[in-house]
C-alpha cells in the first residue's frame, strides 16, 4: 500500500536516539527540521518547543517497536492506536509534482495533517504510516536491530520475514562477531580436554602427579 511509505517517518524519528550507547541527535530545531526531508513547508513550522515534544513522541513510537519486537501484538496496536487518536490526519487525493507523459497528474493518496505545531503534523504522518505498514505486513514486521548495542528500529519488508538488523553494516558486524566467537570456542576445546585428562591422573598430597605403576 502506497501510504506505508509514511512509516519511514516513524523509523527516522525513533533512530535519532541510541539509548544503549547514550547517543541522541535530536538536540536542536535544525535536527527536527531535517526529519521532514523534502517536506520543507512543514519543516519551517518547527520551533524550539518542538525539540521536547518530538522526544516525547519518539519515546512512544519506540515503545510500539519494542512491543512488536517482544511479540506483544496487542500492546503494540494499543500504543499505536493511542497515537492515532491523539494525532489525526485526513487522507486526500493528490497529483502535485507527478505528471505522466501527456502532462496529466498522476493521482495518488496523500496524508494531509492539520497540525497545531510541527510535532503534531509529524506525529500524525508517522503514526498513520506505521499503522498502514503494520496492517499490510503484520506486527512482526516491526523490529529492533539485534546487533548489540545498536537497537535501531527497522521495517521488515523481506519476502521470508528474515530481517534481523537495521542495516548491512550491523549485519556484517554481527556476523563477524559470531564468527570470532565460534573460533574462540574451537580454540578453547583442545585446552579444556587436555586439562580434563590431566586432572584425571592421580596426584600426591602436594599436588604432584603420581608415577604410573610399572608392570611386574
Amino acid at each position: 500500500m502506497e501510504l506505508a511509505y509514511y512509516s519511514d517517518y516513524a523509523v527516522r524519528l525513533v533512530n535519532t536516539e541510541e539509548p544503549v550507547r547514550g547517543k541522541d541527535t535530536l538536540t536542536s530545531v535544525e535536527a527536527v527540521r531535517d526529519l521532514f526531508g523534502a517536506n520543507q513547508s512543514a519543516a519551517r513550522r518547527a520551533a524550539d518547543a518542538d525539540v521536547t515534544r518530538f522526544r516525547s513522541v519518539r519515546a512512544r513510537l519506540r515503545s510500539v517497536f519494542e512491543a512488536a519486537d517482544g511479540g506483544d501484538e496487542t500492546l503494540a496496536v494499543d500504543l499505536l492506536n493511542s497515537l492515532l487518536l491523539e494525532f489525526p490526519v485526513s487522507p486526500q487525493i493528490s497529483g502535485h509534482d507527478f505528471r505522466d507523459d501527456d502532462g496529466r497528474p498522476l493521482w495518488h493518496m496523500h496524508l494531509a495533517d492539520h497540525p497545531s505545531n510541527a510535532t503534531a503534523g509529524y506525529a500524525a504522518i508517522a503514526a498513520m504510516g506505521l499503522a498502514f505498514h503494520l496492517t499490510e505486513y503484520g506486527v512482526d514486521r516491526l523490529g529492533l536491530c539485534e546487533a548489540s548495542p545498536c537497537r535501531n528500529a527497522y521495517l521488515d519488508t523481506s519476502t521470508n520475514r528474515s530481517r534481523r538488523y537495521c542495516s548491512d553494516r550491523c549485519a556484517t558486524r554481527a556476523n563477524v562477531a559470531a564468527y570470532r566467537a565460534r573460533k574462540r570456542l574451537e580454540a578453547d576445546r583442545p585446552e579444556s580436554t587436555g586439562r580434563a585428562e590431566d586432572s584425571a591422573q592421580p596426584t600426591t598430597a602436594s599436588g604432584e602427579r603420581r608415577p604410573e605403576p610399572r608392570g611386574r
